[in-house]
């Protein structure tokens, strides 16, 4: 008998070879690198595509927009969370339009929104 086929080998649970984690660790790392390969892979099919452009505009937007709705959703039962969450994406929103960075006013409203719920409520 082989290790690959010994019951209990390797501290496997009764029943499980290592073989069998095998069959399943190898093929999943494959199609892992495979997946994280395959968009540099299409980089200089999709340079310059209008589609892609149109994506990169408005894919930081949508994204924020998310987060930004599943925060205030998720405060709603809380009326100090809520409150928290309004004055930062206040805060934040000024942010933008007094520095025109998306850098500066996502980290200045996430930096006063874990202040309020964490120092202050």
């Amino acid at each position: 008998m082989s290790v690959l086929t010994t019951p209990g080998a390797y501290g496997l649970p009764a029943g499980v070879t290592l073989g069998m984690v095998l069959a399943v660790l190898v093929p999943a790392c494959i199609v892992t690198v495979l997946l994280r390969a395959l968009p540099f892979s299409l980089l200089r099919v999709l340079k310059g595509s209008p589609f892609i452009e149109f994506l990169g505009m408005l894919m930081p937007v949508g994204v924020m927009t998310v987060l930004v709705i599943y925060t205030l959703v998720s405060s709603a039962a809380d009326p100090a969370r809520l409150a928290a969450a309004l004055v930062s994406l206040a805060f934040t929103l000024l942010l933008q339009w007094w520095r025109k960075r998306a850098d500066v006013s996502i980290l200045g409203g996430t930096a006063l929104y874990v202040l309020l719920v964490n120092a202050v409520l």
